[in-house]
């Protein structure tokens, strides 16, 4: 968990996405999100989801810093809520 925590903290992103990403946390379906957004048949440990959300979001990030008209800010921020959801997961006592 060290891992993530470290990766989390050092997360560097506008202020306004992060924002809005701890704004959706409340709305946060994981067998829903996790589905749609890590082509996931069943939800996956956190641990597993967040190692697939951290490659899905970079991949979203390189794109918005190149400026690329693919780039959709709703996935991101759907990217970021989920991150911070599933290392919530990971903090909890039970894990899940």
């Amino acid at each position: 968990m060290s891992d993530i925590s470290t990766l989390l903290a050092n997360l560097r992103r506008p202020r306004l996405l992060i924002r809005a990403a701890r704004h959706g946390l409340c709305d946060y379906r994981r067998d829903r999100d996790l589905r749609r957004l890590i082509n996931a048949t069943s939800p996956p440990s956190p641990e597993s989801a967040l190692a697939k959300l951290f490659d899905a979001e970079e991949r979203t990030e390189e794109t918005r810093r190149a400026g690329d008209a693919g780039y959709s800010l709703a996935r991101h921020i759907d990217l970021l809520i989920a991150m911070l959801a599933e290392a919530r997961l990971l903090r909890s006592p039970s894990g899940t």
